[in-house]
């Protein structure tokens, strides 16, 4: 194939969904490709580099040697070989579809009527694929095969299992299995919710208009945290899914996390804000060795979201909140997302959106940020719960390194944000955010 062309190099770079744009691309390649139905294709096209580091695999659906047209049935007919419990072959592997019990109550006779659902590929920007199906279903394609357990097929069928209804209920999935031996999942199957956005749109909206009613969402989030939490610590017995104190080595790594991090925001603005971070640096670090050098034994490790915010929590049309996306930190080698890890990570993530959201409804419509973030941080931690008394410095150093990677974050993407993780960095490293976001939890 041409570079320029469908699934080439050109096309290939060109996608939001590509992981690499900072890598020269110097061949796409296809690696394999099944046929499904009549007319289209799985392929999985294989990426080698000009820098000469490990090729990636990007997954494609075709029809001919372009992508699929909605209406044209090639996205439902991906809901067809789950619900046949299917396996289609390639050249070096074979995609294996499996519907989950779910499947039967969300699309009656599955198999005679996915031919004629009608397709409709959601446009919004994301490192993945979704399509919705009729009014029931959303299929999304991972794009970037893993080898591996993907968290977010993995998570979400296991919240399906143990009755967790504040999130989509998993209708099945499909895998990758190459002839080799690998194995990377390829699409899972959802029920459709019916929102209304999702909860940083509804924050916004409430900010703008009902302070009270944006510290009452918090505190719903709140409530809804503690329950994911509850329902992914609900079966310990399961290895994947296990309820135990942190190892040392756990530790460890949470240190060598936050100080990457550091190290990374540094490096990642010049100026002013580089001089203010190598000033802060030196006591960041010891804060980091202090903190997560005494965690283990202490702290309690389980599976959680890996990449909460505002952003994954949908504000359904009945009024409750369902949370999705359960892949984790792009960033973050897929071994790395799948391990256990302290569910207060996800409490500082939603603590770093709640500023976010604060910090722009001020810019954009007046708010006193400063005087609503400890009423709502307040409202969501206490109806969260669970934090004792010993937990609170650990729950700020994972605050705070979630700040230093916004600051590489937005150093990269947004420079003119820079000054709302900067400024979280210098409140979080002098105590500031624990005193007065903390209070009456002592």
């Amino acid at each position: 194939m041409s570079d320029r062309e469908p699934f080439g190099a050109e096309w290939l770079a060109a996608q939001r969904w590509f992981r690499s744009k900072g890598r020269p691309v110097a061949a796409v390649a296809e690696a394999d490709r099944a046929p499904i139905g009549e007319r289209a294709a799985l392929r999985i096209l294989e990426v080698a580099y000009v820098d000469g580091g490990a090729p990636d695999r990007y997954l494609a659906l075709s029809v001919g040697d372009r992508e699929p047209v909605d209406g044209e049935g090639a996205w439902a007919e991906l809901v067809r070989l789950v619900a046949d419990d299917a396996e289609v072959r390639g050249a070096t592997g074979r995609f294996v579809a499996a519907p989950t019990a779910a499947l039967a109550e969300l699309l009656p006779s599955a198999h005679e009527v996915a031919p004629a659902l009608e397709e409709r590929r959601l446009r919004v920007e994301q490192s993945n694929t979704s399509v919705v199906l009729g009014d029931r279903l959303i299929l999304k394609l991972f794009r970037l095969l893993e080898a591996g357990l993907n968290p977010d097929l993995e998570v979400g069928t296991f919240l399906t299992e143990v009755g967790f209804a504040d999130t989509p209920p998993m209708a099945g999935g499909m895998t990758w299995h190459s002839d080799a031996g690998e194995l990377a999942a390829a699409a899972m199957l959802q029920a459709l919710v019916p929102t209304r956005g999702d909860a940083w749109t509804a924050m916004l909206e409430h900010l703008a208009h009902d302070p009270a009613a944006a510290t009452e969402q918090a505190a719903e989030i709140g409530r809804l945290t503690a329950s994911l939490h509850r329902a992914l610590a609900s079966r310990p017995e399961e290895p994947d899914f296990p309820v135990r104190p942190a190892s040392v080595e756990e530790a460890a790594a949470w240190r060598g996390s936050a100080e990457r991090q550091l190290a990374q925001a540094v490096t990642a603005v010049s100026g002013e804000a580089h001089d203010r971070l190598v000033a802060l640096a030196p006591a960041i670090t010891a804060r980091f060795a202090d903190t997560f050098g005494s965690a283990s034994g202490s702290a309690t490790v389980s599976r959680i979201h890996g990449d909460y915010h505002l952003g994954q929590i949908l504000a359904r049309t009945d009024g409750g909140f369902s949370v999705i996306d359960f892949e984790g930190e792009p960033a973050r080698p897929l071994a790395e997302r799948r391990a256990p890890s302290s569910p207060l990570r996800d409490v500082a993530g939603l603590l770093r959106s709640l500023d976010y959201a604060a910090r722009s409804a001020e810019r954009d419509a007046g708010l006193d940020a400063d005087g609503w973030l400890p009423e709502a941080r307040g409202a969501f931690l206490e109806a969260y719960g669970g934090i004792g008394a010993g937990q609170w410095g650990l729950l700020d150093a994972f605050e705070l390194e979630k700040a230093c990677y916004e600051v590489r974050y937005e150093a990269n993407n947004r420079p003119d944000w820079r000054w709302l993780p900067l400024a979280a960095v210098e409140r979080i490293a002098a105590g500031r955010d624990a005193r007065r976001y903390h209070r009456g939890f002592r």
